[in-house]
């Protein structure tokens, strides 16, 4: 008999989750009586997993059966990670007692976690049932031509939207990403109300800022919009347009680097200004870090194109956040309500909080979103420990760990591996975090996800193998089908869902630049989008989507079933993998699941069932999808 311990469940450890300071945590650990178990002791250690914080024993508080339970009850009276483990004692010696998995294991394994986070961690209310809408800008939607003076060259535009994205790289084996389609910001202006309609509340833009390439994460100038998208006064309007139909908008944050074609290094000579590349004396030079000046510099990743600059830098950081009209001012005083921050682990701690002060001067409501790709809460970059959940940097992140859990059970693997993934960031992120993760299934960095379900698969295949490459009839069909199933997956799970421009009507694609085609404006798909209209309403109107408690209740190898537990109504999700109809019980009935289907149940906690939406058994409000 092994000794039961999983900290994700109440009858071993109450409340679930993070912590704040001086917060009573009890703990029971079970343990075979057959152990003869004399002492245990709790070993908390600081988020080096090397220094203790502190120790504390447990007392045998009764026997259940062949087990022994033993209780002990502490608190952390500092903010931080922390991590544990347990040492107990035998009249034949002592061993300790590690994770391993959902189990426990003696001598050897992984320690338990748990955070301690500020009490006054707070995260915009707003954002809790909200749905975002992502958009690449260049290729979502044109109207109108606008004026190119100053436009960085040389650039291409495409004559229509129906053609590939350039990939193929020049003589001199570069790709220049300098093509475009022309989306600007009066084009997604007019087709606010086709965002609005599918129950969009979050507009997420990717870089609008003056840049050479389309995808203008190469910034050339970070106060002036990209004349390709418009002016100042057009971007404004986008913002005033939104935000009259309820649709607030985001930005992303790219401070991790500039491009070589801006008027802080200016290599390229297309600024009047003394860039750091043409100077020593340049009042940028300071942003940057020089091996060999000028052609020798830090740049990401080692494009030359991306110089990267000293995030810690006065003059940077004042040009970016702390000036009068810095860059987050600059932007924020037109309309935009928050970042998202580009790549998030490239920037210190320090420059995170500071943004943080500078987003939320201009309201407590304002977001503030990053980048990062694993488990936030102990993530190390650059052998720092990061601290972006600790409620001075980041209000939550970008959420890669749900994306993957979701698309590997869809794929074939295993729920109960997808439902202790999804478990883990639950139990590790604070709630505020939590319930504003930024969940998605496609972005502009990941292949689409009807192509990552059902497309052939990716492997090593070089950009020649993706262009183009569209699924069979019988897979995207099959496509369609786990699409829907993925969708309603991350509007279920704790956290905000992201449409992906596109995703709606099934658009494929592979890598980067594949990824990031114009918006398909004429086709036919019509299945996906009352779906996502459908989920999105069923979150504005369910408590249980907004901050409401995550349960398994089920997990095999093609069924995932989950609880979600609000203050006044309580939500019962099922998907199903399989080929063959799955009948569920939820809340206390049988319930059909249908196949390659999913089925979402929700009732009023006070018995009382709600009446909006389409009637299911028992008068319940249900949303199904079925394979047909």
């Amino acid at each position: 008999m092994r000794i039961l311990y999983d900290s994700k469940l109440p009858q071993f450890k109450e409340p679930f989750g993070t912590l704040t300071p001086g917060q009573p945590c009890r703990l029971h650990i079970h343990i075979p009586c057959a152990v003869q178990a004399t002492a245990v002791k709790c070993l908390m250690q600081y988020e080096d997993g090397r220094t203790t914080a502190q120790e504390f024993l447990f007392s045998k508080k009764r026997i259940e059966g062949p087990y022994e339970i033993w209780q002990a009850e502490f608190s952390i009276p500092q903010e931080g990670l922390y991590f544990y483990y347990y040492y107990i004692d035998t009249p034949s010696g002592g061993f300790r007692l590690f994770k391993q998995g959902d189990d426990t294991n003696m001598e050897a394994g992984a320690l338990w976690q748990v955070s301690c986070v500020p009490a006054d961690f707070h995260t915009p209310q707003w954002a809790r049932g909200a749905t975002i809408y992502q958009v690449f800008p260049d290729r979502f939607h044109k109207s109108g031509d606008c004026d190119l003076t100053g436009k960085l060259t040389p650039y291409t535009v495409h004559s229509g939207w129906n053609e590939e994205v350039d990939w193929r790289p020049t003589e001199d084996d570069l790709v220049l990403n300098n093509d475009f389609f022309g989306g600007n910001f009066r084009g997604i202006i007019e087709k606010l109300d086709y965002i609005a309609d599918l129950g969009v509340n979050l507009l997420y833009l990717n870089p609008i800022s003056k840049s050479f390439s389309s995808h203008r994460y190469d910034t050339g100038d970070y106060k002036t919009p990209d004349p390709m998208l418009g002016t100042e006064a057009d971007f404004a309007e986008l913002c005033r347009q939104a935000h009259a139909r309820g649709i607030r908008v985001i930005l992303d944050g790219v401070y991790s680097h500039t491009g070589s074609n801006s008027p802080y290094f200016n290599r390229e000579g297309q600024f009047d200004s003394v860039g750091a590349y043409n100077s020593q004396e340049s009042p940028y030079y300071s942003w940057y870090t020089f091996q060999h000046w000028p052609d020798q510099y830090t740049c990401w990743w080692n494009f030359d194109t991306l110089p990267t600059v000293n995030k810690l830098d006065p003059a940077f950081v004042n040009f970016i956040i702390e000036d009068e009209d810095s860059v987050v001012a600059h932007w924020m005083k037109l309309g935009a309500d928050g970042f998202r921050l580009d790549v998030a682990d490239e920037l210190p701690d320090f420059f995170i909080e500071r943004i943080r002060q500078a987003v939320k001067a201009h309201g407590a409501d304002k977001l503030l979103l990053g980048e990062v790709w694993e488990d936030a809460t102990t993530k190390e970059a650059y052998g720092v420990r990061r601290t972006y959940l600790l409620g001075k940097g980041l209000d939550s992140v970008m959420n890669y760990p749900f994306k993957e859990a979701v698309l590997n059970f869809l794929r074939g693997g295993d729920g109960q591996a997808a439902a202790q993934a999804i478990l883990d960031i639950c139990e590790h992120y604070p709630a505020p975090a939590l319930h504003s993760l930024f969940n998605f299934m496609s972005t502009h960095d990941t292949v689409r996800a009807i192509t990552a379900l059902a497309g052939e698969p990716l492997d090593n295949h070089d950009r020649n193998w993706q262009s183009g490459r569209r699924m069979s009839p019988e897979a995207y069909e099959h496509g369609v089908k786990l699409l829907a199933m993925a969708y309603a997956a991350i509007f279920t799970l704790p956290g905000v869902p992201s449409i992906y421009y596109g995703d709606e009507v099934a658009m494929q694609g592979y890598k980067d630049p594949f990824n990031r085609g114009y918006y398909e404006w004429d086709s036919t798909e019509t299945r996906l989008r009352p779906i996502l209209t459908q989920l999105a309403l069923l979150r504005k109107s369910c408590d249980a989507f907004k901050e409401g408690r995550f349960e398994l209740v089920e997990a095999g190898p093609d069924l995932l079933h989950y609880r979600r537990v609000g203050p006044t109504q309580s939500a019962e999700i099922a998907l199903n993998r399989s080929n063959a109809l799955r009948v569920i019980t939820a809340f206390g009935k049988a319930a059909e699941v249908n196949p390659m289907g999913f089925t979402i149940l929700v009732e009023d906690n006070a018995t009382a069932h709600l009446q909006a939406g389409p009637a299911g058994p028992g008068g319940r409000t249900t949303l199904q999808y079925q394979k047909g």
